[in-house]
């Protein structure tokens, strides 16, 4: 009712969802009671034994006391009016310019009962949920390829409602959630790159046997955990938003279930990906312990006029800093980014090397430029050391690498480590620098894997780099569109991955500090040692002798589609680029502290 009475739009989503829930559980319920069973190993199943009815009693006893003496539970939750002293939170006092203390739970936190900034995320979370009810509903006669294109759809809808919505600094469900022009920006490269990601997958999942509905559910469930990244305004919100991705993910990673690569990326995803949770939770709970907030606008106040700088603070920030690493594939935390996008089926690794980074470079640049900006001196050193490790790590272990999703996850690794040079400058024009750098690092990325995913022979897929030999004499277009994004993501003028690495390496020299002058001449270093790999692929395909050709009509109309939209408008930039140096400039401002 509460809901009711302050957006009527968003409570009959909410209704909706909630009439859809039981009519999901009812035809549940109805196919298991009443359902025929079909398959012959399913009819030999035992009923449950005595240990597992006495384990199962207990649950189902509390299940039905807690429904029908709800009380009992409810009453301990009320907050009371009376509490000892002891127990109540430490208000940490901070000086304002007048010099009077002030309280940071009352002087920071402001609630704000309005739904409207949260609204894409609210819309793609309705139409994930409506389409895995359609897929269910409809069962084995559910195509992939037909949910998937209604989830482009949505994508673009979501992508549509995040262009028209409020562009200032708004925050809602009491200061949890922020939505601004730099959320705007990094949910539209979001938005696009899952899309994209989408087409990629209609062909190659019908191919492999993979087509199923539950493949869009997931990237949709994903995107909306990326996006609620995006817009965390608060540690508890940001490890929401970030499980919801994981979660999602590690389904994706394992998706071609039938194949032990497959099955042992998303293993070693998920055990490597709980550490890093466990790392940023242990993070935001010292940051708690010594901040006494999880909000980052009075996370922002306490680092700025808490006077000393606390060791634990700093320990936790080191923490928090591994765990957002670890999303994105920063060397030391990289080493499940190989394996992963060699065993994962190819569209899910084009979505991994595109999304899920920007939403966790995306998380790294709001809480480091914003609530812990009045830090920069301690975590610079942080992001100097492992941007630094992440390029050199790119540029050299990729030269030895025969397979091509190791050496574009190798790739990417390099691309995380110029990205980091913007974050490492702490500066406007640093960010900028990301910004753009993301921008034209998702169409690289995915036009390069639409070629990858052309890379088919016999009805097999192929993915040694010499399997490339002699492409530009069978499928010449092909070999040209490889050929300029292999250029670009070199850094060869006149493409677009030129302009991107400048703006980063323009940002760190304009600190002017050694430092940060040396990190941008060390990145220009292992850019001209990764130019041998990607050169290398070049050469492979334009004078190596001719091995078979590649089945005709590989790869599809929609990945055709995505390779040439990325091809045009990597090398079309030049010709306009200012509007998107504009775009950066509009959504960095976003994030001063």
């Amino acid at each position: 009712m509460g809901a009711f009475e302050v957006n009527t739009w968003v409570a009959l989503l909410a209704t909706t969802g909630l009439i859809l829930g039981p009519c999901y559980m009812l035809y549940l319920y109805r196919r298991i009671i009443f359902g025929t069973i079909t398959r012959e190993d399913v009819k030999g199943m035992l009923d449950l034994s005595l240990r597992e009815k006495l384990i199962f009693a207990p649950l189902l006893a509390l299940v039905f006391w807690m429904g029908i003496y709800p009380s009992s539970f409810l009453d301990p939750m009320k907050p009371r009016d009376h509490r000892d002293d002891r127990t109540r939170p430490r208000r940490l006092p901070v000086r304002t310019a007048s010099g009077a203390g002030c309280s940071l739970s009352g002087a920071v936190m402001v609630q704000v009962f309005s739904f409207t900034p949260a609204v894409p995320e609210i819309v793609i979370a309705v139409f994930a949920m409506v389409l895995l009810l359609l897929g269910v509903i409809r069962g084995k006669d559910t195509g992939g390829g037909a949910i998937s294109l209604l989830a482009v759809a949505a994508l673009a809808i979501v992508l549509y409602l995040v262009s028209v919505g409020p562009s200032r600094h708004t925050e809602t469900f009491n200061g949890l959630f922020v939505t601004d022009g730099f959320a705007k920006f990094m949910k539209a490269l979001i938005l696009i790159g899952s899309a994209l990601s989408l087409l990629l997958a209609i062909r190659y999942n019908t191919r492999q046997h993979i087509n199923r509905f539950e493949y869009p559910v997931l990237v949709l469930f994903a995107t909306a955990g990326m996006m609620a990244m995006v817009s965390a305004n608060d540690l508890i919100s940001l490890y929401v938003g970030l499980e919801l991705q994981s979660l999602a993910l590690y389904v994706l990673a394992a998706f071609k279930r039938d194949t032990v690569r497959s099955t042992e990326a998303g293993l070693k995803y998920f055990v490597l990906g709980a550490l890093s949770s466990g790392m940023l939770l242990f993070g935001a709970s010292l940051i708690y312990g010594f901040a006494g907030t999880t909000n980052f606008g009075a996370l922002s106040a306490v680092v700025h006029h808490a006077g000393p700088r606390s060791i634990g603070l700093v320990i936790g920030i080191v923490f928090l800093s591994v765990g957002i690493a670890f999303k994105c594939s920063a060397v030391p935390f990289h080493m499940w980014t190989p394996d992963v996008y060699e065993g994962a089926p190819t569209p899910v690794t084009a979505f991994f090397a595109v999304a899920p980074k920007i939403a966790a470079l995306s998380l790294f640049l709001r809480v480091m430029m914003g609530p812990l900006g009045g830090l920069a001196d301690e975590w610079r050193q942080i992001i100097w050391v492992i941007s630094l490790l992440s390029m050199a790590l790119g540029a050299y272990a990729a030269i030895s690498q025969s397979n091509v999703k190791r050496l574009m996850a190798y790739s990417s690794i390099g691309n995380v480590g110029y990205a980091l040079i913007g974050l490492a400058a702490g500066t406007h024009e640093g960010v900028t620098g990301v910004l753009v750098y993301l921008a034209i690092y998702v169409p690289m990325t995915l036009g390069a894997f639409g070629v990858i995913l052309c890379m088919e022979r016999g009805g097999q897929m192929v993915e040694q780099i010499s399997d490339l030999a002699g492409l530009s004499r069978t499928r010449p277009a092909l070999a040209f569109s490889l050929a300029v994004f292999m250029f670009s993501m070199a850094g060869i003028p006149p493409l677009a991955g030129f302009f991107s690495k400048v703006a980063v390496f323009m940002a760190a020299i304009h600190v002017g500090t050694d430092s940060m002058t040396a990190l941008a001449i060390l990145g220009v270093l292992t850019s001209v040692v990764g130019c041998y790999y990607y050169i290398r692929i070049v050469k492979v395909m334009y004078f190596d002798p001719v091995k078979d050709a590649f089945d005709t009509g590989s790869g599809g109309h929609a990945v055709n589609f995505v390779v040439a939209v990325s091809m045009l408008a990597i090398t079309l930039f030049i010709l306009s680029p200012g509007w998107l140096f504009d775009a950066a400039d509009a959504a960095a401002k976003a994030l001063k502290p």
